[in-house]
């Protein structure tokens, strides 16, 4: 009986799979259950997504009372570090002072918060898919796509990069769909009066949709919305993007996220433990919230270069120089050495190394590169945490049968900043082979959405 409910759910996966796709050349392992959340754990996420939020304008307040010599001024020349400076003129313009990322994807075995996530397409389809067979999916079938919806809700140009070309799939899939729903909503509107309310949202309006466009030859429409899916690092490579930047500037286009690349370095989690910053964070984040972060937020350095006075050690490493860490055993090297941002190895996994799996030269080599790039690319270092190991059923393609995996959980809750309220809207969840430690999607891993238990 288990048997043929496995193939039945399979079968309606594969059949739900869009014909373009949902990522450009990548593959994963097909489940025929969700991952399952136990409900304290599931309270726990609902809660981390407001909590995250304030951190963020905790942040983006932080790094301007840098600015205005009102914080230390060493905080704002950390995080312009290794940036153009018209990007960071453009960043502190009061036009955009207020602005922050409307959608908030934490990584919670990386410990990292994403602003410009991937995964949203494709975690509003796995939400839809096993929804068709499953009521406990977390924000059920349609919850990611309310959750972008609420984030550009009179529609938006989605302008994706070549960079992020990988991602250009899925998000087609999300306009479609968004399209679609909204050209329901306008056929099923009655004679009671509703039409009114429909043309006041904007419904009716030939600029209420969503569109995926290449961030290469965009060119901005005044009074729409953009949906920015590029890293700010690429820049460069987008040649119209002064157009977009001036016509945000001046009011006529909104962009989220802002472009603050201050924003999107991971150093805020090496800021957050500065001894000199605890009573700003205190008072920003209030005691409970500071107290429920130094929960979750690993502990961090920024891999300074700077010498100490002889009498100093860096804290909870007890060294006095960083050239010391590079003799650690393999033991002592459970470290993750990250770089911060604004660079093509910023994001993806790609600029993330695990010190326990190192040889002891490369760990050496990594240190010392980290310290000779600091003022152009900073790097930092982490504190990392196996996660727990669970097993979950997949569908084996060299076998043809369901089998069970050993494997550790990379889960990746999705957040929408909807009006005053910050709501869970799904949870990704990637399970990979126990003898990996962290990664994002690839053909040995499961993709599954999230469920309440």
């Amino acid at each position: 009986m288990q048997a043929q409910v496995h193939d039945d759910r399979l079968a309606t996966i594969r059949a739900a799979f869009p014909k373009e796709g949902l990522f450009a050349e990548k593959e994963w392992l097909l489940s025929p259950d969700a991952f399952p959340i136990d409900r304290k754990s599931l309270a726990d996420l609902e809660q981390l997504g407001h909590r995250l939020f304030v951190f963020q304008r905790a942040c983006n307040q932080l790094y301007q009372l840098s600015v205005k010599g009102k914080q230390p001024e060493w905080v704002a020349r950390y995080l312009d570090a290794g940036k153009p400076k018209e990007l960071i003129e453009f960043s502190r313009r009061k036009e955009i002072r207020d602005d922050l990322p409307r959608v908030i994807r934490p990584d919670l075995i990386i410990a990292e918060i994403d602003s410009v996530p991937g995964g949203i397409g494709l975690t509003g389809w796995l939400n839809q898919t096993y929804s068709s067979f499953d009521n406990d999916i977390i924000g059920g079938a349609n919850g990611m796509l309310e959750g972008f919806r609420a984030v550009v809700p009179n529609g938006a140009e989605i302008v994706i990069s070549q960079e992020s070309a990988t991602y250009r799939p899925e998000m087609e899939w999300l306009a479609a769909r968004l399209n679609e729903q909204a050209a329901v909503a306008v056929a099923g509107v009655g004679d009671s009066g509703s039409v009114r309310d429909h043309n006041r949202a904007g419904i009716n309006d030939p600029g209420y949709s969503w569109q995926v466009m290449p961030a290469e030859n965009y060119e901005p429409h005044d009074g729409r919305a953009v949906y920015r899916f590029f890293e700010l690092f690429d820049l460069p490579n987008i040649p119209g993007i002064e157009n977009a930047l001036r016509a945000n500037a001046e009011g006529r286009i909104t962009i989220t996220p802002p472009i603050k690349p201050y924003l999107e370095e991971k150093m805020w989690f090496a800021l957050f433990w500065l001894q000199p910053l605890r009573e700003f964070w205190r008072r920003e984040l209030g005691d409970k919230y500071f107290i429920k972060l130094q929960e979750i937020i690993p502990y961090s350095w920024l891999l300074d270069p700077t010498p100490l006075p002889q009498h100093a050690v860096i804290p909870r490493l007890e060294i006095q120089d960083w050239r010391e860490a590079a003799k650690f055993s393999q033991k002592d090297r459970d470290l993750l050495l990250k770089v911060s941002g604004f660079s093509p190895l910023g994001w993806g996994s790609r600029g993330i190394a695990l010190g326990s799996d190192l040889p002891h030269a490369d760990w050496e080599k990594r240190i010392e590169h980290a310290l000779a790039t600091f003022e152009s690319s900073p790097t930092i270092l982490q504190r990392f945490h196996k996660g727990r190991l669970f097993e979950h059923s997949y569908w084996d393609p060299d076998s043809g049968e369901v089998k069970v995996m050993k494997g550790r959980v990379r889960l990746c809750p999705y957040y929408f900043v909807e009006t005053d309220r910050v709501k869970l809207r799904g949870a990704l969840a990637t399970i990979v082979p126990a003898d990996k430690k962290f990664l994002h999607g690839m053909s040995e891993a499961i993709l599954v959405p999230s469920k309440t238990q």
